[in-house]
């Protein structure tokens, strides 16, 4: 594998902003299949995938979610081109066979044990999260995270079976970077990493 150049970086990370403020243009179907196509690749634990997205593109579909919404959220959510719910399916461990398929044994580890299914699943759907926003800027999309919300309610609303639950949402599309806030200031290395 090769290092990445400087403007990848730029895209990725050091430039890369959080937006809050969305321009009019959509989102194509076709761009969302390719952001998916993308983040997949990302590596979890035993291949378990636990990730599962809903897109709310449609303006009915966003105002299902609006009452979940903490009120300084519902704006912005409102006016972003797609909302991707973001949520981690408990019964992951079923797909095992297939999807970490040179381990006969793995869906019998997590069978019957609540707590490791739980943590599990949310760790690594969380892990996908963060591809799934450094993808979106890989092709060209912005991305606002947020977890102001009601999961419960959004639970009730779109996955009443119980078996999926929400992690995070994540406003995507193509942000005003006039109306960016300055960026906040990050720790230095030394007050929060270690070397051992």
């Amino acid at each position: 594998m090769s290092v990445i150049d400087q403007n990848a970086l730029e895209t990725l990370f050091t430039g890369a902003r959080t937006h809050n403020v969305w321009l009019d243009k959509e989102v194509s179907e076709d761009k969302i299949h390719e952001l998916y196509q993308v983040m997949h690749f990302g590596p979890t634990s035993m291949n378990c995938q636990p990730l599962r997205v809903l897109f709310l593109r449609s303006q009915e579909a966003k105002e299902r979610l609006k009452p979940a919404l903490l009120p300084g959220n519902q704006e912005k959510t409102m006016k972003a081109p797609v909302v991707a719910v973001l949520g981690y399916d408990t019964e992951f461990y079923e797909h095992l066979p297939r999807m970490f398929s040179h381990n006969k044994d793995a869906k019998s580890l997590f069978e019957g044990k609540t707590d490791f299914i739980n943590t599990t699943a949310f760790r690594n759907s969380s892990i996908q999260g963060g591809y799934f926003i450094l993808a979106a800027r890989a092709i060209g999309l912005d991305a606002g995270p947020m977890s102001g919300f009601n999961n419960a309610a959004v639970d009730e609303e779109f996955f009443p079976g119980g078996k999926v639950k929400s992690n995070f949402l994540c406003n995507i599309g193509y942000g005003d970077h006039s109306a960016l806030f300055p960026r906040q200031e990050r720790f230095d290395f030394d007050e929060v990493c270690q070397v051992l």
